[in-house]
């Protein structure tokens, strides 16, 4: 692939700040992007429903405003290589991004349901074909440093059910979305890893089979642990499917590693952070705290907020007693309504995608 003019965007916030506010504003939100952005016009934009279909539809952004039924969803978009540099510096070396915490948002989504547009152009699959068939989602505005688009597909199945409300996002947080954000329109996957989250959408195919784009076939799997590099890793790409949920997750944004803390008047101290539930199995009912190391753990408090659901984040804070020292270290792990709770350390894969170990926060002073 040629060079890019210029390289993609990507960047996470502040993790303390990130977690201040239970909507994500879009200036907040982490970005992650392996092309550059495209400046698109929403008023000639066309979103193209093809494959297996009996009508072909090209629409407006107008059509999918006015047309369609408007479906809001709250839900957490989290880079699948969040928490990448935990398992690099806790396990092994990765390959990938360095990601810390904060490659994740929370947002309000606003549009129409796939699954209304798909049933409007009418699929042509028979019952035991759809068993198999995929929904792509493609972006050809741009190319990309590994193909000269970006495309992801998600089950026929999830696409078509009301109960996982995948829709074409028009807005985020109430307003229209920016362009990082994917204007003039993008899919929004709940309980999916961001990747499949496709920006700057112009394309919907329904198809037979998973998307060929790199990024779905090459990039965002889980590798056994033997492969232990680009060449050994080579002989997975066409056997080990791509990440879609991601896993029951937690971390601290409170206290701050490096950081000085002062106890209260009844020897505590703040803590607080973020908790995802693993994919379908929201939302996230319990996350506890330990400050030794998991060997006992404190509940936390969970924070309450118009608007969420099963596919939200839960922000928490407890008051936890910690005596003065330095050097310290704190650990956090969520569990969701299926029970999914994090485990100590997740295993290692070459991409060091879908890290979910204890939530950790280190070499932090109390006073």
């Amino acid at each position: 692939m040629p060079e890019l003019p210029e390289d993609p965007l990507n960047r996470e916030p502040d993790l303390q700040h990130l977690a201040s506010s239970f909507l994500t504003p879009a200036d907040k939100a982490y970005d992650r992007n392996h092309c550059i952005h495209p400046h698109l016009d929403g008023s000639t934009h066309r979103v193209r429903i093809n494959g297996a279909v009996e009508t072909p539809l090209e629409l407006s952004m107008d059509d999918l405003k006015t047309n369609f039924e408007q479906h809001d969803v709250v839900c957490a978009l989290q880079c699948a290589g969040n928490r990448r540099h935990t398992m690099r510096t806790k396990i092994k070396e990765v390959q990938g991004i360095d990601w810390t915490d904060a490659a994740v948002s929370n947002c309000k989504w606003r549009g129409p349901r796939v699954k209304d547009v798909l049933e409007r152009a009418g699929i042509t699959l028979g019952a035991g074909e759809r068993k198999e068939a995929h929904v792509a989602f493609a972006c050809y505005a741009t190319p990309c440093q590994e193909d000269t688009w970006y495309g992801a597909s998600i089950p026929l199945s999830r696409a078509l059910s009301i109960a996982a409300e995948v829709i074409i996002a028009l807005e985020m947080n109430d307003e229209p979305l920016t362009i990082g954000h994917g204007y003039p329109v993008r899919v929004i996957t709940p309980g999916i890893a961001g990747a499949r989250a496709v920006k700057w959408l112009d394309r919907i195919t329904v198809q037979k089979r998973e998307s060929d784009n790199f990024y779905m076939q090459h990039d965002y799997k889980v590798l056994p642990e033997d492969a232990v590099d680009s060449e050994s890793a080579s002989k997975y790409w066409g056997v080990v499917p791509p990440v879609q949920e991601m896993p029951v997750n937690s971390t601290i944004a409170v206290p701050v590693e490096g950081s000085t803390v002062e106890r209260d008047v009844n020897g505590c101290i703040a803590v607080e952070g973020y908790a995802l539930p693993s994919g379908d199995d929201g939302p996230v009912v319990r996350v506890e705290v330990s400050a030794d190391g998991g060997e006992t753990w404190s509940e936390a408090e969970l924070s309450h907020h118009e608007g969420e659901g099963k596919w939200s984040w839960k922000l928490w804070k407890t008051k936890l007693a910690v005596p003065s020292g330095s050097g310290l270290k704190l650990c956090s792990r969520a569990t969701d309504q299926a029970g999914n709770t994090q485990p100590r350390q997740s295993k290692w894969n070459l991409r060091g995608v879908c890290y979910n170990g204890y939530g950790e926060v280190e070499n932090f002073t109390v006073k």
